[in-house]
């Protein structure tokens, strides 16, 4: 007589995200943009990778305004520590009053990430002598070129940005915008102004007027 079968051992699962403990996917998770951040920023299609702008340094510190690319300017509440897989990670601590959001970035994945300080003053000269430039409009269609200013606004660049504005910006007497460039248009121009009320020490609305002036050329 065979003895009972005893109980067969299932597969292994296979190693994927969804199968692995919240501890071990600390790691791959804190790299990932938030269900938060994707719904404030919306879709954010592939563009360059970032590029070190303005006052870089290695440290950030509680109180300094940055700039995260999909954001904009947000401000530091400090440096954490948190245990991930057993290993410490610190993290900087951001958040975006107007948004009511806070981010949390990896340290180590700070410049990659694209989170960097507020533009030097020469990075934002460039960026409001370029509103004064005339537009440069492609002939492509519409999607093409929305889908090329979405990119610009989230570099993270404020001559980019600039250049957005540039572009879309509709002086009385010419054609209006359609809503989808009024859109661009006002994201672009809020992301610019809020940089640059950052380092005016200013509020948003005089940084709007500063930008609308250099806009007249």
């Amino acid at each position: 007589m065979k003895p009972p079968a005893g109980p067969k051992s299932s597969p292994p699962e296979p190693d994927t995200a969804a199968s692995r403990p919240a501890a071990r996917r600390g790691m791959a998770e804190s790299q990932a943009p938030s269900p938060a951040e994707t719904v404030a920023a919306g879709p954010v299609r592939p563009g360059p990778p970032p590029k070190p702008l303005g006052n870089q340094g290695n440290e950030f510190k509680t109180g300094d305004h940055v700039v995260y690319p999909t954001h904009g300017v947000g401000q530091v509440q400090g440096i954490e520590s948190m245990a991930v897989a057993g290993a410490e990670l610190k993290v900087i601590i951001v958040t975006f009053e107007e948004n009511r959001m806070t981010l949390r970035v990896p340290l180590n994945k700070a410049a990659s990430s694209g989170l960097r300080k507020l533009a030097n003053r020469d990075m934002m000269g460039e960026a409001l002598e370029t509103l004064k430039g005339r537009a440069r409009i492609k002939r492509t269609m519409w999607s093409r070129r929305a889908q090329e200013y979405e990119q610009k606004i989230n570099s993270g660049d404020p001559v980019q940005i600039a250049e957005v504005v540039r572009d879309l910006h509709r002086n009385a007497g010419q054609p209006d915008q359609s809503f989808s460039e009024r859109q661009i248009y006002e994201l672009a121009m809020d992301r610019l102004a809020a940089e640059v009320a950052a380092i005016d020490g200013s509020d948003k609305n005089a940084a709007m007027n500063k930008l609308l002036e250099h806009l007249k050329g």
